[in-house]
């Protein structure tokens, strides 16, 4: 990474505390990050509309236009749904990613560090509308249904909104401020597979009593620690767990402890899975 870079990411490095109490130490998207993954979704959005509007004029045509009316409706409800909804249904997903911020390696996270809710998801992407879609639909309309003054107060309007994420530290849309989110930098990632793959010089052993002490929740958690890879963090998520299951004063290497750790657990919880019964989190006593 080039001095720049390195300076860009020292200002955008937050700390994203999970409500079990772990930093996992995230890096905001910048501005031109944001701005790339938009325009790659409005041109998704563009290419979908396309195909829609395609479709329906070859629909329409071998009916011989007798249902036109009929296409129109779909398509302009195909348009609203596009619009409305693109969005929110990508980053309702674990990925809590669209498409363009996929490719620019970016994704939506909640501020508190807890988990990403649809009321979030649809909050932000609903201010949307009043941010964007709503003045620029004022910008476009025909010169004789709208007013001059109402030209210039949508061009205000946007360039406001817009611009807006450049004047605040967290680079927050007026949508995330409502929400609670923001959007991050998605690090290089191993698959979890390839962390089981990890070569490991423990022996460490585990009982069931001790592996049942946490559940999926907490073996996602435990998964992003071990990915990100932060000495400090390591540290303190290997003591918490030897605490918590009675190996205080197990002497292995933080990092071989936890890798032996989430390799056992997850292994109990498919195995757990494969017989109907699912554990959430360290706090569900299904048997």
């Amino acid at each position: 990474m080039s001095a720049a870079g390195k300076i860009d990411s020292g200002k955008l490095a937050r700390e994203l505390v999970t409500p079990e109490g772990v930093d996992l130490r995230i890096v905001l998207a910048d501005a031109g990050e944001r701005i790339s993954a938009f325009l790659l979704d409005v041109l998704f959005i563009v290419l979908m509309l396309v195909a829609l509007t395609l479709g329906m004029l070859g629909a329409a045509l071998a009916t011989g236009f007798v249902a036109a009316e009929f296409f129109g409706i779909i398509w302009i409800l195909g348009f609203f749904f596009l619009r409305v909804f693109y969005f929110t249904a990508f980053e309702v997903t674990p990925r809590a990613a669209t498409w363009g911020k996929r490719i620019v390696g970016i994704r939506v996270a909640s501020r508190d560090g807890g988990a990403l809710t649809a009321d979030a998801i649809f909050a932000r992407n609903a201010m949307r509308e009043l941010e964007l879609f709503l003045p620029l639909s004022f910008l476009v309309a025909q010169k004789e249904v709208v007013d001059a003054w109402i030209y210039l107060l949508a061009t205000v309007w946007c360039g406001v909104f817009v611009l807006f994420p450049l004047f605040n530290r967290d680079r927050l849309r007026i949508g995330d401020i409502v929400a609670g989110t923001w959007v991050v930098r998605v690090p290089k990632r191993l698959l979890g597979r390839d962390l089981l793959d990890r070569p490991e010089s423990s022996q460490l052993t585990f009982t069931k009593e001790q592996v049942d002490a946490y559940g999926i929740k907490e073996l996602s958690v435990l998964e992003d620690v071990l990915r990100h890879g932060h000495a400090e963090t390591i540290h303190a998520v290997a003591g918490r767990i030897r605490h918590k299951i009675g190996m205080a004063h197990d002497r292995s290497l933080d990092g071989e402890f936890l890798q032996a750790y989430y390799k056992a657990l997850r292994a109990r919880l498919e195995t757990r899975m494969l017989f109907g019964r699912r554990k959430a989190d360290k706090f569900d006593k299904t048997p």
